[in-house]
C-alpha cells in the first residue's frame, strides 16, 4: 500500500512538472510576450553610463519598447550607435522595434539606454532598478546587473 502511495506521488509530481512552463532565469524579466534577458550596464565613475539586454518578443504581434527610466538617473534616453560619415555618432530614438518571434540586442555599439545624471557611481557588483514601458506588452520592473567598466558583455553566471 505505501509503494502504491509511493507511486502515485511520484507520478503526479512527474506530471506537474511537465505543466509548467520552463522558469526564466534568475537574471530574467517578463511582461505579457517580452522577455528581458540579463539586463546589466559597466560601473562608472562619471554621471553618464549606458544599460544593455536583449528582449525576446515571443508574441505574434510586434511591439516596441518606448520608455525606460531609473530613479538613480536625471534622465534615461532610448539611443542607437551607428557610424556616420566615418564617425561614430549616438542618437536618440523615440523607440526600439520589437519583430514578433525574434530578439533584439541591445549592446555596445548599437541600440542602448542611456543613463544621463547618474545620482551616485556604479559600482561592480551592484544592481540598478530600470522601469521599461513597451506599447503593447505594459511596463515592467528590471535590475541590471554591474560589471567592471569596460565589460564587453555580462559575465556568464552557472544556473
Amino acid at each position: 500500500m505505501l509503494a502504491s502511495a509511493f507511486r502515485r506521488l511520484a507520478l503526479a509530481a512527474a506530471l506537474a512538472a511537465i505543466a509548467l512552463p520552463p522558469l526564466a532565469a534568475a537574471d530574467d524579466f517578463k511582461v505579457g510576450p517580452i522577455t528581458i534577458e540579463r539586463p546589466w550596464t559597466r560601473a562608472t565613475t562619471v554621471q553618464t553610463g549606458a544599460a544593455y539586454m536583449t528582449l525576446k518578443n515571443a508574441g505574434k504581434e510586434a511591439d516596441r519598447l518606448v520608455k525606460a527610466a531609473s530613479l538613480d538617473a536625471a534622465a534615461v534616453e532610448l539611443h542607437t550607435m551607428a557610424i556616420d560619415n566615418g564617425v561614430m555618432r549616438m542618437r536618440e530614438v523615440k523607440a526600439i522595434d520589437l519583430k514578433p518571434g525574434a530578439a533584439t540586442e541591445l549592446k555596445p555599439g548599437g541600440f542602448h539606454i542611456m543613463l544621463i545624471g547618474l545620482k551616485r557611481p556604479l559600482r561592480e557588483g551592484e544592481s540598478i532598478k530600470l522601469t521599461l514601458t513597451f506599447e503593447k506588452a505594459g511596463t515592467v520592473d528590471v535590475d541590471a546587473t554591474v560589471e567592471k567598466a569596460g565589460a564587453p558583455a555580462p559575465k556568464k553566471h552557472a544556473h
